[in-house]
C-alpha cells in the first residue's frame, strides 16, 4: 500500500469536515474489513483516510423502545449479534449475523459501513430493507433520513454525497411481522452469497396480508420485488401462491452473471427461494 493519512477526530462534526467532498482520495473508514481489501488489492489508493473510531456522541449502541430499534453507526455486526434486544424486536437480524462471513469480521465490521459500502453481497440491507429500516444521515448542516431501499442506488453506488457519514439504523417496530433471510452460498456457509433473499410477511393463519421481498447477490443492488410482493398479499401461503411469486420475482429482478453463478443458474435459485424465504418466515426460522 503507498502512504496516506490517517485522522481520527473526536466529534462528528470535526468528521464531516475532514472530508473532502471534491477529493475521491479522502474517506472515512469504520471497521474498514472491505475498504483494507481494496487498499491493499490496489482498488483504491487514499490520500487520507478519516478513521470514525473516536467519535464520541451516539454513533454506537443499541436502543429499543417499543419494539422499535435504532442502532448506531458504529457499532460492530458482533454486538448487534448478541444484542437481547436485537434478538426480541428482530429475530431475523442476530440470526443472519451467524452466516455472515466469520466472527473475526463481524468483532470489527460496524453496522453503518455494511450500509455505507453498497456492496450487493452484504447480508444486512436486503434484510433491513425488508424490515422498513431507515438511515440517519449526518451531513455538514445538519441530518437527514433515508430508507435504506433508497440509500442503495447501484453497484457498490449509494445516496451518500461524498461528506455524508450514516450516523444511525432505524429498524421500526414489527407487530405481527415476521421475517426470514435465506442466503444461498457457492462455497462454505458463511461465503459471499450468491443470492440473498429476505422476506417480512404479516398473515392471518396461512392467509398472507401483506408482504415485503428483497432480493441481493444476484443483483446490482439490494431490491424490493414489488410485483412478488402483489403476488403474495391477499393469497394462501399454499404451492400455488408461493410458486407464482416465485415467478414473478424471477420475471421482474435484474439478474447479474459472476464467479458465483450465471444469471439463468441464479433466476432459478430465485424462483425457488422466494417461496423457501416466505415459509421460513411464516415458521419463525
Amino acid at each position: 500500500m503507498i502512504p496516506f493519512e490517517l485522522v481520527e477526530p473526536a466529534t462528528l462534526k470535526e468528521a464531516i469536515a475532514l472530508i473532502d467532498p471534491d477529493d475521491a482520495t479522502v474517506r472515512p473508514i469504520a471497521g474498514g474489513t472491505a475498504l483494507m481489501l481494496m487498499m491493499k488489492a490496489g482498488v483504491f489508493q487514499p490520500r487520507r483516510l478519516v478513521s470514525l473510531r473516536k467519535l464520541n456522541g451516539g454513533m454506537s449502541g443499541i436502543k429499543a423502545s417499543s419494539g422499535a430499534l435504532t442502532i448506531g453507526a458504529m457499532t460492530p455486526l458482533a454486538e448487534v449479534e448478541h444484542s437481547a434486544d436485537v434478538a426480541k424486536a428482530t429475530p431475523v437480524i442476530p440470526r443472519t449475523m451467524r452466516r455472515l462471513s466469520n466472527v473475526r469480521v463481524r468483532n470489527v465490521a460496524t453496522v453503518g459501513g455494511a450500509l455505507a459500502h453498497g456492496d450487493p453481497h452484504m447480508d444486512l440491507p436486503p434484510v433491513a430493507i425488508a424490515l422498513g429500516g431507515r438511515v440517519r444521515i449526518a451531513t455538514a448542516s445538519g441530518e437527514r433520513e433515508l430508507a435504506v431501499e433508497d440509500l442503495l442506488t447501484g453497484y457498490y453506488e449509494t445516496a451518500l454525497k461524498p461528506n455524508e457519514l450514516i450516523a444511525a439504523l432505524h429498524i421500526p417496530a414489527q407487530g405481527k411481522s415476521r421475517a426470514a433471510y435465506c442466503k444461498v452460498t457457492a462455497g462454505a456457509a458463511d461465503d459471499w452469497p450468491a443470492l440473498g433473499v429476505a422476506v417480512a410477511t404479516e398473515a392471518d393463519g396461512t392467509s398472507i396480508k401483506s408482504a415485503r421481498v428483497v432480493v441481493s447477490a444476484a443483483t446490482p443492488k439490494a431490491t424490493r420485488l414489488k410485483a412478488a410482493e402483489a403476488a403474495l398479499a391477499g393469497g394462501k401461503a399454499d404451492a400455488k401462491t408461493l410458486a407464482a411469486a416465485g415467478d414473478a420475482a424471477a420475471e421482474e429482478a435484474e439478474i447479474i452473471a459472476d464467479v458465483r453463478g450465471s444469471a439463468a443458474y441464479k433466476r432459478e435459485l430465485l424462483r425457488v427461494y422466494v417461496g423457501r424465504a416466505v415459509r421460513a418466515a411464516l415458521d419463525g426460522k
